[in-house]
């Protein structure tokens, strides 16, 4: 067994693909002792990256991004979140919003966790033909004090993670889920794996092809099995979701293409650089090389890696 640690940003429902390779064995198929640990601050990542104690951090590509050319470089090497897992809600029913109706209205995003909420949702208005200028923010907040904020009466509007958003709205009849991002906000790569680009060697490069293998046995097996089958593990896994409410969202990420594939979507990457730009995070978009080397993941599957028999799915990415 080789040793491969994960400094996560957060514990997500949208990471599930890795929680189930790890409650299956779908790493240690792969001869892989995979750990996990979720630091706080959570740029906390980058200190256990640059001591070693972390073999790959789990978070935004906004973060490689950024630091290239700069501090220190990072490559991504496989994406498990294929969609934003956010959610945009109201006070009210919802109707039949448009994203237009947001020009003059307050929005509440929190930002404890990195820049993607505000850089994301200020994207998504300019891909709409909404000016993010004509929107107002409060977004320098704590998510849950933004959400008891919300409750009171700040804001009009509440971009948050989807859980929280339709478990607001389930306890709320005056809180209504008007946007979801899997759905409505298009392809991204939301959360990657990444590594210090320097300390990348040959042995480093087969840890993480067998890490991609059982990624990707894990996304195949979630797109196989309805969430109502192993609800059970879910409630597990997220004690602090309704078990309800978690199948619910499993079932549409299954539904709507969160899990793809370990290979880091070229569209979505090329998207979202332009996102990342326009925020002023980076001068200028890069190329998809200058921040992902697909080979792992790639090599994962086009040599017909196995775990326990069973292939990976070699779904192609655009």
């Amino acid at each position: 067994m080789d040793r491969f640690h994960i400094s996560a940003t957060g514990h997500s429902l949208n990471y599930l693909p890795e929680y189930i390779a790890q409650r299956h064995g779908f790493f240690k198929d792969q001869k892989l002792d995979v750990t996990v640990t979720v630091p706080s601050p959570w740029d906390d990542v980058l200190d256990e990256l640059a001591s070693g104690t972390a073999d790959a951090a789990l978070g935004g590509i906004w973060v490689p991004s950024m630091y290239r050319g700069r501090e220190k470089s990072y490559t991504a090497f496989a994406q498990v979140s294929n969609r934003c897992p956010l959610a945009l809600i109201k006070r009210g029913k919802p109707g039949n919003f448009d994203i237009s109706e947001l020009v003059g209205q307050t929005v509440l995003m929190k930002s404890g966790n990195g820049a993607s909420v505000g850089l994301f949702f200020k994207m998504l208005l300019r891909e709409n033909g909404v000016d993010p200028n004509s929107v107002h923010y409060v977004q320098d907040l704590d998510g849950i004090m933004l959400g008891k904020l919300f409750q009171g009466g700040m804001g009009d509007y509440f971009f948050v993670d989807i859980a929280t958003a339709r478990v607001m709205a389930a306890r709320d009849p005056n809180v209504s889920v008007v946007m979801e991002m899997v759905t409505d906000g298009g392809e991204i790569p939301w959360s990657v794996y990444y590594r210090e680009t320097e300390t990348i060697n040959p042995s480093v490069l087969d840890a993480q092809t067998r890490f991609c293998a059982a990624l990707d046995k894990a996304m195949v097996w979630l797109l196989e099995h309805d969430a109502e089958t192993f609800r059970d593990e879910l409630a597990e896994i997220f004690p602090k979701i309704p078990a309800d409410i978690a199948v619910g969202i499993t079932n549409l990420y299954r539904d709507k293409n969160m899990w793809t594939t370990p290979i880091v979507s070229r569209k979505g990457f090329q998207r979202w650089q332009k996102g990342i730009a326009d925020g002023h995070l980076i001068k200028e978009p890069f190329a998809y090389e200058e921040i992902v080397d697909n080979g792992p993941a790639s090599a994962a599957q086009m040599n017909g890696l196995k775990t326990n028999g069973v292939k990976t799915n070699g779904v192609k990415t655009s």
